[in-house]
């Protein structure tokens, strides 16, 4: 039997009344129009999740019942799919998956007293801004340069560090990240400032960098001025290492950059099919003639995420099962353990690691610096 909710009806893609011993979880996203490939993420990986915990028994004996609604991508949408969620009773939120779509839809969970927990939206301002109940899978937009500390912590703690930024909001968000974890770990940098895009040379900027004496050179900024500043750093004898993000991740930047980019290393997205738990998930997607590509797998850890709280908690409150999410509990998933900090973030989270060498970038060890291949057949 099919019931509808009120004005959210046209964009809800199917509720099933379940019977009253099941739990209701809301899945949202863009299940039409030009990201329904996105949402079809959402959808197959919780759909996975649930059919594998229902035959296990579901959560504490009780089954999962989804409810499947398409917000677009759309903020206004996403806060009408929210209220239909309200009014269905549903437990937990295993969505959106646009940034533009959560953060609206999260006001509306927090006052509902609903858990939410998004297996897509990066934007810093979903946790930011987010109330007690928001919690993400996926690295925000700016663990980069989080995560740039911490290996630059590991591997070029007895270099002089010199940050740079081209004032984007990315960039100053991941050179902020990067100062506050070289701060965690007792170290300043020698030089940190901004430039200003656009320029065609960096001459002052690059004598700066020279004469501070950088060992290693943070450069969050785009991939042109990242070249430009690479080369006249190189042609006055610099031999810093470099570090960046995903910026750098692009064949126009060699293009740019030549010899001087050589050996730049660059943090990039992880791909959770490398890890070891989704094996058996991967070859059941196979079965079913599909890739789990993109945010499938992180979308069936959200479910596993709460299922497991539930059961640590013996509860389906949202208030516990938020506390203990957000208080560090590990967590084992298809993407491997995960845990969250305070505001529902992830500590630690996992990122790739890529390396310019003669031309081309691989992926590399981060314990090593050193190249290595990984199995990624999904």
């Amino acid at each position: 039997m099919i019931r509808r909710l009120g004005f959210v009806h046209a964009i809800l893609l199917a509720l099933s009344l379940p019977a009253a011993a099941e739990i209701q979880v809301g899945v949202a996203g863009p299940f039409s129009g030009p990201n329904a490939a996105l949402g079809e993420q959402l959808r197959r990986g919780v759909q996975m999740a649930v059919d594998d915990i229902n035959a296990t028994g579901g959560v504490r004996g009780e089954p999962l019942a989804p409810i499947f609604a398409d917000d677009g991508c759309d903020p206004r949408k996403a806060v009408e799919v929210a209220t239909g969620f309200v009014s269905a009773g549903v437990k937990l939120v295993a969505g959106h998956y646009c940034s533009g779509a959560s953060i609206p839809a999260s006001k509306v969970y927090e006052r509902a007293g609903i858990v939410q927990i998004s297996p897509a939206s990066t934007h810093p301002k979903f946790t930011d801004d987010g109330g007690w109940n928001v919690i993400r899978l996926v690295p925000r937009d700016d663990a980069q340069g989080s995560a740039a500390a911490a290996l630059a912590l590991q591997h070029f703690r007895n270099a002089k560090i010199a940050v740079l930024n081209d004032q984007s909001p990315a960039a100053v968000a991941n050179a902020a990240r990067f100062r506050e974890g070289l701060a965690a770990g007792g170290v300043t940098p020698v030089l940190d400032t901004a430039y200003k895009p656009g320029a065609k040379a960096y001459a002052e900027l690059a004598e700066r960098v020279t004469s501070a004496g950088a060992g290693l050179v943070y450069l969050a900024g785009s991939y042109v001025e990242s070249a430009i500043i690479m080369r006249q750093l190189r042609a006055l004898g610099s031999t810093a290492q470099f570090l960046s993000t995903d910026a750098l991740v692009t064949e126009d930047f060699w293009t740019a950059a030549k010899e001087a980019g050589e050996g730049t290393i660059m943090s990039f997205t992880y791909d959770p099919r490398k890890s070891p738990a989704a094996r058996p998930v991967l070859d059941r997607f196979r079965d079913a003639d599909y890739s789990a590509e993109g945010f499938t797998l992180y979308a069936y850890a959200a479910i596993q995420a709460w299922a497991t709280a539930v059961e640590a908690t013996g509860t389906t409150e949202a208030n516990r099962i938020a506390q203990w999410l957000r208080g560090g509990s590990p967590v084992n998933t298809v993407v491997g353990e995960v845990s969250f900090d305070s505001r529902g973030d992830l500590r630690q989270p996992k990122m790739a690691w890529l390396k310019w060498t003669k031309g081309k970038y691989a992926e590399i060890d981060p314990a090593t610096l050193e190249p290595f291949i990984l199995d990624t057949t999904p």
